[in-house]
């Protein structure tokens, strides 16, 4: 039988520490980026947040971080009493990417003491979809400079 000496099974044991070292200082620069998927809720946590803070100025009348659907209260602009919006987002993923996104807005215009249905600009939606999308880059950009 053969037996190893203590010089070399030191030897041994001061490499693999070396390793392991080496492996965990790759690991921490790994992680200087903020990862795309952030879920310790349902979906994407900087899409979530974006989308909070964009339509923080409505109340809201439903949030599922599970399933990722914001649905507001309609808003009356109080330069415009006669006007009033209501937006739904909607986030698919767990990822950061622009087709994970879908805003629906609905708009109803005030006439004859009712409230009937109007069409809403189409680049209301895509507009509303940028700025979240725009915030959630931010918040990810700024969870790097601060990790």
């Amino acid at each position: 039988m053969i037996r190893p000496s203590r010089p070399l099974i030191g030897l041994l044991i001061a490499a693999s520490l070396v390793g392991v070292a080496d492996a965990r200082r790759k690991k921490a620069k790994a992680q200087e980026i903020a990862p795309v998927n952030v879920t310790t809720i349902g979906v994407n946590a900087y899409l979530w947040r974006a989308s909070l803070d964009t339509l923080s100025f409505m109340s809201f009348a439903q949030t599922d971080s599970n399933g990722g659907v914001i649905v507001t209260n309609w808003y009356v602009n109080p330069q415009v009493p006669t006007e009033r919006m209501r937006v739904s987002v909607a986030i698919l993923d767990a990822t950061l990417r622009a087709d994970v996104v879908r805003v629906s807005t609905a708009r109803q215009i005030y006439q004859n003491g009712q409230w009937v249905d109007a069409a809403v600009q189409a680049s209301t939606n895509a507009k509303l979809e940028e700025i979240i999308l725009q915030k959630a880059r931010d918040l990810r950009r700024n969870a790097a400079a601060q990790g």
